[in-house]
C-alpha cells in the first residue's frame, strides 16, 4: 500500500475470513478464557483487548507505514500525554515544554514540578525551544502546529539537536494527522495524538494514542496505561477504526476549505491576527510546508475580533457552524477561545474548525456572519 486512501480504507484490517466481517466488531470482554499460566496476547481487559489491536495497528500504519512501530491507545489525548511525560520523568530530571501548547498543559507542569522534575518553558514558533535545551534535559516536549495559535516549529531541527544531548523528542501530532506529518520520520520518538479530533472526526469519541519505534519506549507507555486504567472502551476503539477509513477524504476536503476560508478573511477590516500555516503570508508557512505533507495544513483558522461582544455576535450569527469546543470534526466549529481560560489570547480570539460542507456555502455563512456582527456594533 502506497496512496494515504488506500493506506487509511485498509489499516489495520484482518486477513479476510470467508463469512467473517472485514471489521470485526467491538469485543466486549473484562477477562478471557485462561488455562495454566498467565500468558498469551489476551489475560485480562485492562492489559489488551482484541479491538484495540486492530485500531493500534491501523494507526501505526498511518504514523509510521513500513516499520515495526508499535501503538498504544488511551481513553483520551491528555491519557496519552501523560502516559508518555509520566512514564518517562523522574525526580531530578528536566523537560521542555511550549509555553503556547494545549490549555491543560499547564496543570500537567505544576504536577511535573511537584514531582520534582525541572520543566522550562518556550513559545513553539521560531523553534524557540532548542534555547531551552541543556545536558539535563529528559524530554522535548513539541506540538507543531500548536494549538490554538497555529505556530510551527522545525521537527527535524529540534529533534537532531535534542538527540546530540541525549533528550527524547515528544510531537503532539493532534491538529495534523498523520496523513499532514509523520513525526517518527522527522526524527521523534514519540508521535502522541487526541484521536478525539480529526482522526476519528465526528464529534463522537474520546481517545488518545501513543507510537512509537523503540519497542522499549512502547513498553513504558503501555505499562502506564495498565497501572493507572486509562483504557478506551471497545465501542470508542471500533468507532475510532471505523472513521480511519474516511480520513484522507475528510482531511483533504478540510484543509482545502480551512485555505480558502483563510483567504477569504485576508481583507476583512474586523480581523486581526489571521494564522492558518496553508496561507504564503503566514509566518509559520515556510517551515510547515517543509515537513507536512501533501498540502495538508489543518483544518484550523485563528483569527481575533475586536472584543468579546463582537465575537459572541459572530458566532451568534452562524448558521452553519456550531459553537463548540474541539476541533477537526465533519460539522464546523467555532468558538471564542478565551472563555476557557489557559491559554494566552485576547478576548476577540476565535479558534475556527473547518469541516466537511460545501466550501461556498460555508464561506458565505463566515462573511455574513461578520457583517452582522460589524454592523450591530454600529447600530
Amino acid at each position: 500500500m502506497t496512496g494515504d486512501g488506500t493506506r487509511a480504507v485498509r489499516a489495520g484490517l484482518p486477513e479476510a475470513e470467508a463469512y467473517e466481517p472485514t471489521l470485526p466488531g467491538p469485543v466486549f470482554a473484562a477477562h478471557y478464557h485462561l488455562p495454566g499460566d498467565a500468558v498469551g496476547p489476551y489475560t485480562y481487559g485492562r492489559d489488551a483487548n482484541p479491538t484495540w489491536s486492530l485500531l493500534e495497528r491501523a494507526i501505526s500504519e498511518l504514523e509510521s507505514p513500513g516499520t515495526d512501530a508499535e501503538t498504544v491507545v488511551f481513553s483520551s489525548g491528555m491519557g496519552a500525554i501523560s502516559a508518555v511525560l509520566l512514564s518517562q520523568l523522574r525526580q531530578g530530571d528536566a523537560a521542555v515544554l511550549p509555553t503556547d501548547g494545549y490549555q491543560l498543559l499547564p496543570a500537567l507542569i505544576e504536577r511535573l514540578e511537584g514531582y520534582g522534575v525541572t520543566v522550562r518553558t518556550a513559545p513553539t514558533g521560531g523553534d524557540a525551544q532548542l534555547d531551552a535545551l541543556d545536558d539535563r534535559t529528559k524530554l522535548l516536549w513539541l506540538e507543531t502546529p500548536s494549538n490554538p495559535g497555529l505556530d510551527v516549529c522545525d521537527i527535524r531541527r529540534l529533534a537532531e539537536a535534542a538527540h546530540a544531548r541525549g533528550t527524547l523528542v515528544a510531537v503532539d501530532n493532534t491538529l495534523a494527522t498523520p496523513l499532514g506529518q509523520r513525526p517518527l520520520e522527522l526524527g521523534a520518538d514519540f508521535a502522541v495524538a487526541s484521536g478525539t479530533k480529526a482522526l476519528t472526526g465526528h464529534g463522537d469519541v474520546l481517545l488518545g494514542y501513543v507510537t512509537c519505534r523503540d519497542p522499549r519506549l512502547a513498553a513504558e507507555v503501555r505499562a502506564w496505561r495498565k497501572t493507572v486504567g486509562a483504557i478506551p472502551g471497545p465501542m470508542e476503539a471500533w468507532l475510532a477504526h471505523r472513521s480511519l477509513a474516511t480520513l484522507q477524504l475528510r482531511v483533504d476536503r478540510q484543509a482545502a476549505t480551512a485555505l480558502a476560508l483563510a483567504e477569504a478573511l485576508r481583507e476583512r477590516p474586523e480581523i486581526t491576527g489571521l494564522r492558518h500555516p496553508g496561507l504564503p503570508t503566514d509566518p509559520a508557512h515556510r517551515v510547515a510546508a517543509g515537513q507536512m505533507r501533501g498540502g495538508r495544513f489543518g483544518c484550523v483558522v485563528s483569527f481575533t475580533l475586536p472584543d468579546k461582544e463582537c465575537a459572541e455576535r459572530f458566532l451568534d450569527a452562524l448558521r452553519l457552524v456550531d459553537d463548540a469546543t474541539s476541533f477537526g470534526g465533519v460539522r464546523s466549529t467555532a468558538e471564542r477561545r478565551g472563555r476557557w481560560g489557559g491559554d494566552a489570547v485576547s478576548e476577540g480570539f476565535i479558534r475556527f474548525s473547518v469541516g466537511a460542507e460545501d466550501p461556498d456555502d460555508l464561506i458565505a455563512d463566515v462573511l455574513r456572519a461578520l457583517d452582522a456582527a460589524s454592523a450591530a456594533a454600529g447600530g
